[in-house]
């Protein structure tokens, strides 16, 4: 369908970066294109979201000879579209929805993709950033998987909320009810098993607690609603626990589709850090961390504060390629981990992080965190910004530091090494001596160095 509109009114004052520009107002049941009004009779059309309508529209903006099409990143509506479009040789931009404010007066579709398409125009507008194509594939099962394991959590709560009615302690004494210890006691209950000294006698002999403390949580009211809702949940649970072995294996082959990185070594070195690996429970089935090193080119995992899975993250997200970021700051402002400042008028308006949303940068934080009792340049970092500004900005600011250590990782293919780091030890110590010094020679002292050792 099509629907006239007056060419926009305005007085172009800017020069026209890019002619051959349209403009999209994407909508979950509808779309709205316009185009320079030289090239079509009606400069605007509408269309619905259907996928012959969305190959139409492509077609009209190719008879149109557009080259270059932006639209907002409204939900995921523009997932469909955006793919038809790169599909059929479209330079799509991908602009946030903040950069695309309207003018003041009345609003509509009709003057917002106006209004889209004359700032693309006169390049007024830049594209979001958004990783190849086999990136996205991947990134899209990681976050489904995130959503399994999110839920296989509530029905462990739903498990935890039954044995708590049923006054069983079970999960206060055992760390993990759905390890082999606590499924092999929940099937027992199930099965009709009643005796708490047999019930203990199923735990694992790595079990920390003794079996009379296991065997005295095990004595409760079992009450048959409440045995009907564990029942349940720990169907619900093994169920969802499928689907993520599925889709592990999914993963698995499609991350063995990308290629290994350039200059790679084909043996992963051994890591810096001192605690051994230890396969974390929601971790995929595969060898997550060799599948890493081969496609980044450089163990990420050796970072203090990165973990396995934060690594596979920030690579999900991002992918192994940050040529598309001029240099580490710009990295670390895309993921929002840097100040914002706003001045006016000589006056300092704001200087606090952007609000993003964005899973690497929450990954990154999550690992800033784990810092704080970390005997290293980082973890004194974090404690000293603890102590400065508070937990939260020492948060944001060991992520900044990491954001920058993965940047240098991913462009140089370098491995991590502290070393780069007792420079500024070693300037610190020279700092605090010259601090020291100062303070003892106002109160009357002189510092000497300890010649001998006892």
């Amino acid at each position: 369908m099509s629907s006239k509109a007056k060419p926009r009114q305005s007085g172009r004052m800017l020069p026209i970066m890019h002619p051959d520009a349209a403009g999209i107002d994407i909508g979950a049941e509808e779309i709205f294109v316009s185009v320079p009004p030289d090239r079509d009779i009606d400069s605007v059309r509408r269309f619905d979201t259907f996928t012959r309508d969305l190959l139409a529209l492509a077609d009209w903006l190719r008879e149109c000879n557009i080259r270059s099409v932006a639209m907002e990143s409204t939900g995921v509506y523009w997932i469909p579209l955006y793919q038809i479009l790169e599909t059929h040789g479209f330079e799509v931009f991908l602009v946030n929805a903040h950069h695309v404010k309207n003018v003041p007066g009345r609003k509509s579709d009709v003057s917002d993709c106006q209004w889209i398409q004359y700032l693309h125009s006169v390049g007024l507008l830049k594209a979001s950033f958004r990783p190849p194509d086999e990136i996205c594939v991947l990134r899209a099962l990681w976050r489904h998987r995130e959503g399994l394991v999110q839920m296989a959590a509530e029905h462990i709560q739903h498990m935890q909320k039954a044995l708590s009615q049923m006054n069983l302690q079970l999960h206060h004494v055992l760390s993990d009810i759905v390890g082999v210890s606590g499924i092999a006691i929940l099937d027992a209950i199930l099965a009709g098993e009643r005796d708490p000294a047999k019930l203990a006698s199923l735990c694992n002999r790595r079990i920390r607690s003794s079996r009379q403390t296991v065997a005295k949580s095990l004595e409760g009211d079992y009450r048959p609603e409440h045995l009907f809702a564990l029942r349940q949940s720990l169907s619900a649970y093994r169920f969802y626990k499928q689907l993520m072995a599925e889709l592990d294996l999914e993963l698995e082959q499609n991350m063995r589709k990308l290629p290994r990185a350039e200059d790679a070594p084909h043996k992963r070195p051994v890591g810096t850090k001192k605690r051994i690996y230890q396969h974390a429970g929601n971790e995929p089935s595969f060898d997550l961390k060799e599948e890493l090193f081969r496609i980044a080119g450089v163990d990420l995992t050796d970072v203090p504060g990165i973990s396995t899975l934060t690594a596979h993250t920030i690579l999900m997200e991002v992918g192994a390629d940050v040529s598309r970021f001029r240099n580490a700051s710009a990295f670390a402002s895309w993921l929002g981990l840097c100040p914002e400042k706003q001045v006016s008028g000589g006056k300092v308006l704001y200087t606090r992080t952007r609000k993003v949303k964005n899973r690497a940068a929450i990954a990154l934080r999550l690992g800033a965190h784990c810092l704080y009792h970390a005997q290293n340049y980082l973890g004194d970092f974090y404690r000293k910004m603890k102590w400065r500004l508070g937990a939260p900005a020492a948060v944001t600011a060991t992520a900044h530091k990491l954001a920058r250590i993965v940047y240098h990782l991913l462009s140089t293919r370098q491995p991590y090494s502290d070393k780069v780091f007792s420079r500024f030890d070693q300037q610190t110590s020279v700092r605090a001596e010259k601090r020291l010094r100062k303070q003892a020679a106002e109160l009357g002292f002189q510092l000497a160095p300890i010649t001998g050792t006892t």
